[in-house]
């Protein structure tokens, strides 16, 4: 089971970059000021990991990086709710009340749709509860305003808002996310116990026991002196043990 779950995170990984990646090309494409984008997204993490509102004027985030601070955005609000049996959807309590049933129905699951492809299942299910998980990150994720400015309407949403699951190449990529994501919380679910999860708050000092710097160093050590900017994507501990490193952008400290 610990194997399933790592493969898990790698296709999360993979999923979140290939996403965030074409979303700043559209916004890129669409003229949106990047480096405000970088900013507000700072302060947002900012104030939610100190619980302070935190003023920020120079972004500390370096040339070409903005990619980490918008993939910061993404991962916060698709893993918003994933401690809970279904994010929160509804008010399940399974997972207590038949544990043990609820963990091999969340493994069968992880098996009967780890090769299903998202669009045609959500084709023949669009409201399944994969497909609710679907709509309700995509609105959270992808706002009004956001929408408008990348593709001109509001359609993708309207469809979404209805039920529906768009077949366009944009909702395809983020499809291809929210499965990785929805694969790795079935997994989590099938453990006994079910890992924990963790994120580098702004301001921690850097610990390669349990994070990875999405910023590469020579010679793969990140140097002294630097702290978490702030996180990319959680950590998990596993029962056993093990963990899966949270990913974080570092900085010196001086510059926080």
């Amino acid at each position: 089971m610990p194997e399933h779950f790592e493969s898990c995170i790698s296709s999360v990984k993979e999923g979140s970059k290939s996403f965030t990646s074409s979303l700043l090309s559209l916004m890129k494409s669409a003229h949106w000021d990047i480096a405000a984008t970088v900013r507000s997204i700072e302060a947002s993490t900012a104030t939610t990991t100190t619980s302070t509102p935190t003023a920020t004027t120079d972004s500390i985030v370096g040339p070409n990086h903005a990619k980490y601070a918008l993939e910061s955005y993404v991962n916060r609000k698709i893993f918003q709710g994933f401690d809970h049996e279904t994010f929160y959807m509804d008010g399940s309590l399974s997972s207590l009340l038949n544990p043990d049933q609820f963990r091999t129905e969340c493994f069968t699951q992880y098996r009967d749709m780890k090769a299903m492809d998202p669009i045609e299942l959500l084709g023949v299910l669009p409201t399944c509860q994969f497909g609710k998980f679907c709509s309700k990150k995509y609105i959270s994720i992808v706002h009004p305003k956001m929408e408008e400015s990348l593709f001109g309407d509001l359609e993708q949403r309207r469809q979404v808002l209805a039920g529906n699951h768009p077949r366009t190449r944009f909702y395809g990529e983020f499809l291809v996310l929210a499965k990785a994501v929805w694969l790795l919380h079935l997994v989590a679910f099938s453990l006994d116990p079910p890992p924990t999860h963790f994120e580098g708050s702004r301001g921690a000092e850097f610990d390669s026991r349990y994070m990875e710097s999405v910023v590469r160093f020579p010679g793969g050590r990140v140097a002294a002196g630097h702290v978490v900017g702030f996180p990319v994507s959680p950590g998990f501990k596993l029962g056993d043990g093990s963990v899966v490193k949270a990913r974080v952008y570092v900085v010196p400290r001086s510059e926080l």
